[in-house]
């Protein structure tokens, strides 16, 4: 029995790292060129061994893939590229056997349009099924707005036989549940519980703030340069959120051990708590996106124009969220995943200082409150790759930007290519690099996407034999996170939030205090220490030695986590 002035449990995902699998490309184990789930349960070893603790899988369901298993056709069974719910239930044991959580990627702001829900949908508009998903009538025989789709064009699509349109804020094949139907959330429900109930230990939440709509359906804000506009302000965030998120944790969720993360886009840190205050009755965590899309929003055509990125900004995004969800939410800490580029290209410096800058990404990024997301090869320091053309990409969102941007902007090639090379999606979804081996290991057969040429170079067999390594690097700061409870529970202080090149911060909860530094530059730096690190204890270093006393001469990406004396 809990004495009654005991201090509340720790929750345990606030101790864990989570490590994210995109399974396409992670490990293929028959030879047909697509990673799979009996590929996932030989390399368990290998992610027991960097420290990990939860295994986020992206999805691994039924789908015709028309954007990579985020279009789910049958949500009670496994991809059949990727194995059989035998070889889900093996990786489950396997990895549970081991002390590793197992992690699924919930979609349910949209299916896939071959998904029996809505074949019955779109066949019978008096079926029962109809009002699964979002149909209206247009205006005058148009669209009944100029929404634009995330991956191009409008988020409309007529329907010939009823005359009707249907949403997809995705793919045309990626049509919108209708939450607004208490039988849709009741089919969610039962779905998320069906895998609960086999023993999956987590849910991460596919763009879980989209599944409110505004009613009305107001025309949105115009895009410049676009005719089709932005409807963001009225199906993000929308009037009923939280009541349909609160309704999934009381019905189902609260009934579990387990941890969940919302993709949460545009959100602020106010709004954040209001999806992950502990005592909300919602989820666990968000991923926001503000560090990742930082400029986007002041330049045509977002991304693809790939607007430069600078320090100070990028410290002011991540300061604000770790002061202000302090003692309100819980942060999740990541700088890339599935949808971004390769972190040491985007932030730090994939060439000469490849491997210093990877190891001061990981310490800058381990060392504030809240869960880690390691994504696959992150811990290698693997790099964006520069397909010769298109023709070489698979992913959705790019192939229909390059149409847009060719046919509608008059980009030429190169210009378009010179965004993909900086932003695109299949920079992180090239198959993981476990050797030198032919394929970098990852396959006997012909891979899906094609590799990125330096494997040979940047591989997991290599970077564990090399002590040195990013890797090694991952598994030191994994281990020294977990080892020193300010990491979790402290406060947060950004020091010299202008400084160009340095971003340094103080963990403080009252026993210890961390100074954490990492160096954005190839060149070299001075940093004045604050008076009580003068001679503290140097928990980590990126580099071999440390120069100075009161004035630090940081190297290249060097990364320093200091005790105060």
């Amino acid at each position: 029995m809990t004495p009654p002035d005991a201090p509340p449990a720790i929750p345990w995902w606030k101790d864990a790292v989570v490590y994210q699998i995109y399974p396409r490309s992670f490990q293929d184990s028959n030879g047909d060129g697509i990673g799979d789930l009996r590929g996932i349960i030989r390399r368990l070893d290998y992610l027991k061994r960097l420290g990990v603790d939860v295994l986020w899988l992206s999805p691994i369901f039924a789908s015709p893939n028309d954007d990579n298993g985020y279009d789910i056709s049958d949500y009670r069974a496994i991809m059949p590229e990727f194995g059989t719910m035998a070889d889900f239930e093996e990786l489950l044991r396997e990895a549970h056997a081991r002390g590793l959580k197992i992690m699924l990627d919930l979609v349910v702001n949209h299916t896939s349009d071959e998904h029996p829900w809505f074949i019955e949908s779109r066949t019978d508009p008096r079926s029962a099924r109809r009002d699964y998903y979002i149909w209206k009538k247009g205006r005058d025989g148009q669209p009944p707005t100029r929404w634009q789709s995330f991956f191009s064009g409008p988020v409309w699509e007529k329907d010939e036989k009823s005359g009707e349109f249907y949403l997809h804020l995705f793919s045309r094949k990626q049509p919108d549940l209708n939450w607004e139907n208490p039988a849709v959330r009741r089919e969610v429900h039962d779905l998320v519980r069906f895998w609960l109930d086999k023993g999956v230990d987590g849910w991460r939440m596919d763009t879980i703030n989209m599944l409110s709509k505004h009613p009305d359906y107001p025309e949105g804000r115009p895009i410049p340069g676009a005719t089709l506009t932005d409807g963001g302000p009225y199906f993000l965030n929308g009037p009923r959120i939280h009541e349909f998120i609160q309704e999934l944790h009381r019905e189902v969720l609260a009934h579990y051990d387990v941890m969940t993360v919302g993709e949460t886009p545009g959100v602020t840190p106010a709004e954040g708590a209001l999806y992950c205050g502990a005592e909300r009755g919602e989820l666990n965590m968000i991923f926001h996106f503000e560090h990742v899309f930082l400029g986007d929003d002041t330049v045509e055509h977002g991304k693809w124009s790939n607007p430069p990125l600078t320090l100070p900004g990028i410290k002011r995004v991540l300061a604000r969220w770790q002061t202000e969800l302090h003692g309100r939410g819980w942060n999740s800490l990541y700088w890339d995943n599935h949808d971004q580029p390769r972190a040491v290209s985007r932030f730090g410096n994939d060439r000469e200082y490849r491997v210093e800058s990877a190891k001061m990404l990981c310490t800058v990024l381990l060392f504030m409150q809240g869960t880690p997301y390691i994504y696959q090869g992150q811990e290698l320091g693997m790099t964006n790759v520069s397909f010769e053309s298109i023709e070489h990409y698979k992913d959705i969102e790019t192939l229909n930007a390059y149409k847009v941007l060719r046919d509608e902007h008059g980009w030429d090639t190169a210009r378009i290519l010179a965004g993909v090379y900086a932003r695109g999606r299949d920079n992180a979804r090239t198959p993981m690099h476990w050797s030198r081996e032919k394929n970098a290991g990852f396959t006997e057969g012909t891979p899906w996407l094609a590799l990125n040429p330096n494997y040979p170079d940047i591989n997991a067999e290599a970077a564990e034999a090399d002590p040195r390594s990013v890797w090694h690097h991952y598994r030191d700061v994994i281990a020294l996170r977990k080892a020193l409870p300010v990491v979790r529970d402290g406060t947060f202080t950004l020091l010299d939030a202008e400084h160009p090149t340095v971003f340094s911060y103080i963990r403080n909860d009252g026993h210890t205090r961390l100074l954490v530094v990492g160096h954005f530059s190839g060149q070299p730096e001075t940093y004045r220490l604050p008076e009580e690190f003068v001679g503290g204890e140097v928990l980590s270093n990126n580099y071999p030695s440390l120069e100075g006393t009161r004035e630090l001469q940081l190297r290249p990406y060097q990364a320093l986590v200091l005790r105060a004396r």
